[in-house]
């Protein structure tokens, strides 16, 4: 019997960084994972708040607003993605934040791990290898 696909994941800023900078080493492979995130492989992209403003932040400095604007908007325009605020969050966020095993997790990636796991079964689509070791979430990749 095949495995049951997961309802959602949480996308990290670390694969849209490489989906909207041609040039980021990782270009191809956050292709291939955002091809299969609008083919329905994860379910539901989850996009946290906190990453739009860390996205929008990189992308500027890396390339120009005009491409951070550019994928901003792309990301809330998408049928494929439920833009998730933060702000009720704040308290979760921060007991994952304190909670997190490495202590190498910005704010911003202690939000992801509290909204896998509230939302998505654990499943974060990320680069970010610190998110591995962190109890009940599952990396995904291409």
């Amino acid at each position: 019997m095949a495995a049951k696909a997961p309802a959602a994941v949480v996308l990290d800023t670390s694969v849209l960084v490489a989906y909207f900078n041609t040039r980021d080493v990782h270009h191809a492979e956050a292709a291939r994972i955002m091809v299969q995130i609008v083919t329905g492989r994860w379910g539901r992209a989850l996009l946290l708040e906190y990453v739009v403003l860390e996205l929008a932040t990189v992308l500027m400095a890396r390339r120009s607003v005009e491409v951070a604007t550019k994928a901003v908007d792309a990301l809330l325009g998408a049928a494929e993605v439920d833009f998730v605020a933060c702000s009720p969050r704040f308290l979760g966020t921060v007991e994952a934040f304190r909670g997190q095993q490495g202590g190498t997790l910005s704010f911003a990636d202690a939000a992801i791990l509290a909204v896998a796991r509230e939302r998505a079964a654990g499943h974060v689509a990320t680069f970010d290898e610190d998110f591995a070791g962190e109890p009940g979430i599952t990396v995904v990749a291409a």
